[in-house]
């Protein structure tokens, strides 16, 4: 009889979940407390608790690196997402995979349970709520895909003075559009991508935007070599080699070059403090141009606040401020379960590989998407959920609780060393590394020796190519026979929606390339010609 899976919430890790366990045979029921999918990606202007997006999100992640490892995005999609168009290709993939009628809307799980013979059943008694009436049910196993984009994290006792302030202050959650923010005098405390996109988007309209950093920030764009999404680029199996055989300082050098080829950070008051400590860059295309333009301002870390003005560690003050906006990240929180199955400490719970409580009798608890991967999410949950799934019905198993807390210790301290302690860097992770670490566990990484002799092309597109979903899905449970046709025609995805005005003919090409051939004989020529006469 197939096990009966829990999973809790329907956003991009619910859907990939539902999926991984109808490809497994399992019986999943999906709880999702709102009317509709789509979790942070379905923007709503006023919210109930959910997590929460702005209007003008788009992702940082590029469609052909985000997509689910057998269902490619449209190839007339744009290669970043408006949050809508994200949303567009879930309701399409939660279709194509008739996912929908398991979930149960507006639902809300209240609690999850040991079923009293868990030691042996490794059962969960759910209780739910649904218009007002409780209900609960037994299952098998339980997929935890709530999310960590809840709670808002306000440090207002880091401010002394907050309970002078006269004017407007709010978490960066509750921020929608730029309506109503029209010649105003605004400091935005916190410079990751939510912060820096919503100073940028302000400051167009705004009579001035202050943006507040206590390290610096790198800043990238999201066009890459010959135009191309910066993490088709950077995340390839070569480059990753590179950055794991490379002495560290040699690595940071590489990266602090390639992070200064678009601009001087230390001329733009935005270089990290401390350069050595790999945190996640900012993505944004505009924030140089803004500075430049002084629509925003960088300062330093606020110091005091009086009723009308901040005053910044550098002793400089700015007076008139009419908004304050918190980017100052999220908390995360599973009020559903017991401390003693997933207990957060310090914005940190110990799981192994992030998925596994390590000290259950059983292994039938797991918590997907919890993580925050230098790439792109959806493949990450994607691999998580079908590793999850597999454990679930016995196909494989994990190491003993010593060991896996061994695991979680050294995880961490690695995970400190190359990406801090600050609590914004608490689920950080390498993203190639994570991705072969989980394909390993199932028998879904690609075996690059063997494919030398039998398919070096593939091979080659393999290690120096985009690593993204479909490499996955060439070897191993769920292989999908159309893996190395997409790994091949990726680029012709990525093109398609740039290439919207017909040109001729690559004759012109021809041309300026004959033209550069003959200056460059013409120049040869002279030189010689110069010898002859000396």
């Amino acid at each position: 009889m197939a096990k009966k899976v829990a999973v809790i919430g329907a956003g991009v890790s619910g859907l990939i979940s539902l999926k991984c366990c109808v490809d497994e045979g399992l019986e999943p029921t999906c709880f999702e407390r709102t009317e509709d999918i789509g979790g942070v990606w379905r923007f709503k202007n006023v919210e109930d608790g959910r997590a929460s997006i702005y209007q003008s999100v788009v992702t940082n992640t590029s469609k052909e690196m985000s997509c689910f490892s057998d269902f490619p995005m449209p190839e007339d999609f744009p290669n970043f997402l408006h949050n809508s168009k994200l949303l567009e290709y879930f309701r399409i993939f939660a279709k194509k995979f008739d996912l929908l009628k398991y979930i149960q809307f507006q639902t809300t799980v209240l609690s999850v349970r040991k079923c009293p013979d868990f030691s042996s059943s490794g059962q969960w008694k759910v209780v739910t709520q649904s218009n007002g009436k409780e209900q609960s049910a037994v299952f098998d196993a339980v997929m935890v895909c709530s999310g960590h984009h809840i709670l808002p994290h306000i440090p207002l006792k880091s401010f002394p003075g907050m309970e002078r302030f006269k004017g407007q202050y709010f978490h960066s959650r509750q921020y929608k559009h730029p309506d109503g923010f029209e010649g105003k005098r605004i400091l935005v405390i916190g410079m990751g991508n939510s912060g820096s996109d919503i100073a940028v988007e302000l400051s167009k309209n705004a009579a001035q935007v202050f943006i507040s950093t206590r390290h610096g920030t790198w800043v990238m764009s999201r066009i890459s070599e010959d135009g191309y999404p910066w993490d088709s680029v950077f995340h390839t199996r070569f480059r990753s080699m590179l950055r794991n055989v490379l002495p560290r300082t040699a690595v940071k050098w590489m990266i602090e070059q390639q992070m200064n080829r678009w601009f001087n950070h230390e001329n733009y008051g935005l270089e990290p403090q401390n350069k050595y400590i790999m945190k996640e860059p900012v993505l944004n295309d505009d924030v140089p141009s803004r500075l430049l333009c002084g629509a925003i301002k960088v300062k330093s870390t606020v110091k005091e606040l009086t009723e009308t003005s901040a005053i910044f560690e550098d002793g400089t003050v700015e007076e008139n401020i009419d908004v304050i906006i918190f980017a100052t990240g999220y908390s995360f929180s599973f009020p559903f379960l017991e401390d003693s199955l997933v207990k957060v400490e310090n914005n940190m719970v110990s799981l192994y590989k992030y998925i596994f409580p390590a000290h259950l009798d059983k292994s039938t608890l797991a918590c997907i998407g919890l993580i925050q991967p230098l790439g792109s999410i959806f493949p990450t949950a994607e691999l998580q959920a079908r590793w999850v799934t597999r454990v679930f019905k016995g196909l494989c198993s994990l190491p003993s609780e010593r060991t896996m807390m061994m695991d979680i210790i050294k995880r961490n301290e690695k995970r400190i060393d190359l990406f801090g302690e600050s609590q914004s860097q608490t689920l950080q992770t390498n993203y190639v590394d994570y991705l072969d670490e989980l394909a390993l566990e199932i028998g879904a990484k690609p075996d690059f020796c063997s494919l030398l002799f039998k398919d070096p092309k593939l091979a080659v597109r393999l290690y120096f190519g985009p690593c993204n979903s479909y490499q996955y899905r060439l070897v191993g449970p769920g292989q999908w026979e159309g893996a190395r046709n997409a790994i091949f025609t990726q680029k012709q995805r990525i093109l398609k929606p740039l290439k919207t005005r017909a040109l001729k003919d690559s004759s012109n090409f021809s041309v300026s390339f004959l033209l550069k051939i003959l200056g460059l004989l013409a120049v040869v020529v002279a030189f010689f010609c110069q010898l002859q006469w000396s």
